[in-house]
């Protein structure tokens, strides 16, 4: 089937992609989060268009924990949202597919709420991967575009931490 490049699914995929890009250029923790938290939003949206439910899930989940890292480190609740991204996996997940979202949103978990500067966007890389191979699945144009930007951005804002020695501030 061929894909509607300018379908309102794939804009707001778009809209996504800014913000996922803006997020990664942040060397700051806390503005970090704040844009993640909009891309998650439109993300939620992207995916319901798209009618991937795991992802919409995942997502969801996803700017929950954005805006609770911006209020708290807490193991117990990082150990929440993993439970809950577990739960919705084994009441949505059809495929083995299904999972890839709900593993980044796990990985994101973690890092947002128990690591800081360059390991905190290294866990997110590997989020980033998972993500990749979900929207190249599902077909979306403007999440795999995202995403790969992501990981290249991602890279060169850990980079300049490191040549910054920003790598562990808070």
């Amino acid at each position: 089937m061929p894909i509607d490049w300018f379908s309102p699914a794939q804009c707001v995929g778009y809209v996504a992609f800014v913000l996922g890009v803006s997020s990664f250029l942040q060397t700051d923790d806390r503005r970090f989060k704040l844009f993640m938290a909009g891309e998650c939003f439109a993300y939620i949206v992207h995916f319901a268009l798209l009618g991937n439910h795991t992802a919409v899930a995942s997502s969801t989940v996803s700017l929950v924990r954005s805006v609770l890292a911006l209020r708290t480190r807490s193991v117990w609740i990082a150990l929440a949202v993993v439970a809950v991204n577990i739960g919705l996996g084994m009441a949505l997940a059809r495929q083995p597919s299904d999972w890839l979202p709900l593993g980044a949103s796990c990985l994101g978990t973690l890092a947002l709420f128990l690591l800081q500067g360059v390991a905190m966007r290294l866990v997110m890389l590997l989020g980033t991967c998972l993500w990749i191979a979900n929207n190249v699945i599902s077909g979306s144009i403007g999440g795999t575009a995202l995403e790969v930007v992501i990981a290249a951005v991602n890279l060169v804002t850990i980079a300049r931490m490191i040549r910054q020695g920003t790598a562990s501030a808070a």
